[in-house]
């Protein structure tokens, strides 16, 4: 493991039907590498690794890191 990767885990709970959860990877070029779909209710909880460098989150969800609790919202 590397000095700049991170244990710490990302709780994404979606608030909507339809979210999407995207990992991007590490390397010279950032590319998507897994996707995940959410239903209303539903929870995942990620973590950054050696192959992922970016969480990216579509849709309306609540996002809780140990930096602080966010909202992303939806497009409608």
């Amino acid at each position: 493991m590397t000095n700049n990767q991170s244990n710490d885990f990302v709780v994404i709970k979606a608030v909507e039907d339809g979210v999407n959860v995207i990992g991007l990877t590490r390397g010279t070029d950032t590319r998507f590498h897994h996707s995940e779909k959410l239903d209303k209710g539903e929870v995942m909880i990620c973590q950054f690794t050696e192959h992922t460098s970016a969480i990216k989150v579509r849709g309306e969800a609540l996002i809780q890191t140990a930096n602080g609790e966010m909202k992303s919202e939806s497009k409608k």
